[in-house]
């Protein structure tokens, strides 16, 4: 990295976010043990319970690393995305 300090950016982009009050992770179905995977997939429940609770997928879960607290984070493509709650909070208002 060189001295020269990097361009700075602002948020623009509109997302539908969740608050996760829960991440219940999906056991293996394989009930042998031979098969194994990083991720079965997940239930997250929301903190905000007026809200269903709904499934993600292993990818997700491996690639995001979602945690009780943070947000569950849809973009308007539909690329779905996990932001540490101060971070989130810290970049978006609820419009």
């Amino acid at each position: 990295m060189t001295e020269q300090e990097m361009p700075r950016y602002q948020c623009h982009k509109k997302v539908r976010a969740l608050k996760i009050g829960s991440i219940e992770h999906k056991p293996n179905p394989d009930q042998s043990g031979k098969t194994g995977s990083s991720s079965y997939g997940a239930i997250i429940h929301p903190d905000d319970k007026k809200y269903a609770a709904f499934d993600v997928s292993a990818e997700y879960i491996c690639k995001h690393r979602p945690m009780s607290g943070g947000y569950y984070v849809v973009y308007e493509d539909g690329y779905e995305s996990y932001s540490p709650a101060e971070v989130f909070e810290s970049g978006y208002s609820k419009l």
